[in-house]
C-alpha cells in the first residue's frame, strides 16, 4: 500500500537529518579522538556514509554492504576512531533489519565484528579488559540494532493488519449499508406497484380502461425509480465505494407520502422545526424509517389513513408514523424493522414499534449532535415485516 505524501515527506526530511547527523558525529568524534587532517580521511567517510543513507529505504542491502566498505577502507588505510566499526554504520544495520533480508544483515555485521576483533589483536597483549571490552561492545550493539529492526519491522507489519482490518470492517459496513438499501428499496417498490396492479385489475374488471392505464402509469414510475436506485447501489458494491450510492434526503419524504398516497393509502405528513439543520446520515435514517414504515402499512396493516409526524430539536430528530391498521400485531419482526432497528442504534437512537389504540405506530428518536447518553436500541410489541 502506497504511503501518503506528507508521510513520505517527512520519511526524507529523516533521512536528510540522519545523514547530517552521521557526518556530523562521525567527525567529531574523531576530531575529539586527535585525527589530523580530518578533511582528508574522516570528513570524505562521514559524506560517503551520510550520503548513502539517503537512499537506504530504497536499497537496503546495497547501503550496508557499501557502508561497511566504507569503513573497511578507512581502517585498511591507517586511519583510527573510538567511533569503532559498528557504529558508523549504525542506521545502515537497523534499515537491513527491518527487511525480509535480516539474516544478510547478520552475516555482514558477523564478519564486520569478526574482522574488527582480528584488527584489534595487537591489544591483547597490552590490555586484554580493552580489547574484551571493545569486542563485547562492538557486538552488543551489533545485536541490538538488528533486535531493534525486527522489533520495528513487527510493528510496522502490525500497523499494517490493523489497517487493513479496518479497511476490510469499512467495506463490510458499507455493503451492510447497500444491503440494506436494496431491502428497502424494493420493498418500498413491490408495496406500491402490487397496489397499483391491483387498482389496474379491478378497474380492467369494472370496464375502466382509463383508471387501469393509470394505475399502470404510477407503477411504472415506482420501478423505474427504483431501478435507477438499485443499478446505482450494484455498482456500489462492484466498485467497493460508497460515493455512488444514492443518498435520500428529507426533500424525499413528500415522493414517499405522494406514493402511499397513489397507493390508495390516506397520509399526513407533519413537520415541526427545521430540517435544514439535520446532518446527511440522520436524514438519510429519517427517510428510510419513513419509508419501511409506510411500506409496511400498505402491504400487512390493511389501513386506510396514516400519519407521518417529523419532529426537528437540535439535538435530536423524532419520528413517528402511526396508522389505523387491523392486525399489526400479529405480524412478526422480519428485515424492514430489523433494518430499521440497527440504523436508529448505529447512530444512538431509539426505536420502538408495535400495536396503539386504533393501530400501529413505529416511533424513533435520532440524535443530531452525537448519542442520547448511551447505545441505542429497539422495543418491539408486535413488529411489522
Amino acid at each position: 500500500m502506497a504511503e501518503p505524501a506528507p508521510v513520505r515527506h517527512l520519511a526524507r526530511i529523516a533521512d536528510v537529518a540522519l545523514a547530517a547527523v552521521t557526518l556530523v558525529l562521525f567527525v567529531s568524534i574523531a576530531l575529539a579522538a586527535g585525527v589530523r587532517q580530518p578533511m582528508g580521511n574522516a570528513v570524505p567517510l562521514g559524506l560517503f556514509l551520510g550520503a548513502l543513507l539517503l537512499v537506504r529505504r530504497r536499497w537496503p542491502t546495497a547501503v550496508l554492504l557499501l557502508s561497511v566498505c566504507g569503513v573497511l577502507v578507512y581502517h585498511l588505510a591507517g586511519n583510527w576512531s573510538p567511533a569503532g566499526w559498528i557504529w558508523p554504520v549504525a542506521a545502515a544495520y537497523f534499515t537491513a533489519a527491518t527487511t525480509p533480508r535480516v539474516r544478510w544483515a547478520a552475516v555482514v555485521g558477523v564478519a564486520q565484528l569478526a574482522y574488527s576483533a582480528f584488527d584489534a589483536r595487537a591489544i591483547v597483549d597490552r590490555n586484554l579488559f580493552r580489547y574484551v571490552l571493545h569486542v563485547a561492545g562492538e557486538g552488543l550493539l551489533l545485536a541490538a540494532l538488528i533486535a531493534a529492526g525486527l522489533l520495528y519491522a513487527a510493528a510496522t507489519r502490525r500497523r499494517e493488519r490493523l489497517r487493513e482490518a479496518d479497511e476490510r470492517a469499512r467495506v463490510a459496513e458499507e455493503r451492510l449499508r447497500v444491503s440494506r438499501e436494496v431491502h428497502d428499496v424494493i420493498a418500498h417498490t413491490l408495496a406500491l406497484v402490487g397496489v397499483q396492479l391491483n387498482v389496474a385489475a379491478d378497474a380492467l374488471d369494472e370496464d375502466d380502461p382509463a383508471a387501469a392505464a393509470t394505475a399502470l402509469r404510477l407503477a411504472k414510475d415506482v420501478r423505474n425509480r427504483a431501478m435507477n436506485d438499485l443499478r446505482t447501489l450494484i455498482t456500489t458494491l462492484r466498485d467497493d465505494s460508497g460515493d455512488t450510492a444514492p443518498q435520500p434526503d428529507l426533500a424525499g419524504l413528500r415522493t414517499l407520502v405522494a406514493d402511499a398516497r397513489a397507493a390508495g393509502l390516506e397520509v399526513t405528513l407533519d413537520e415541526r422545526g427545521d430540517p435544514a439543520a439535520v446532518p446527511a446520515v440522520p436524514a438519510i435514517a429519517v427517510y428510510r424509517v419513513v419509508q419501511e414504515s409506510l411500506a409496511n402499512t400498505i402491504k400487512h396493516a390493511g389501513a386506510s389513513r396514516a400519519g407521518v409526524t417529523i419532529g426537528y430539536r437540535p439535538e435530536s430528530v423524532t419520528v413517528e408514523v402511526t396508522d389505523d391498521g387491523r392486525g399489526a400485531a400479529e405480524v412478526t419482526e422480519g428485515h424492514g424493522l430489523a433494518g430499521m432497528r440497527e440504523r436508529v442504534s448505529a447512530l444512538g437512537g431509539v426505536l420502538s414499534a408495535g400495536p396503539v389504540p386504533g393501530g400501529f405506530a413505529v416511533r424513533a428518536e435520532i440524535p443530531v449532535g452525537g448519542p442520547l447518553g448511551g447505545p441505542g436500541g429497539c422495543t418491539v410489541a408486535g413488529s411489522a415485516a
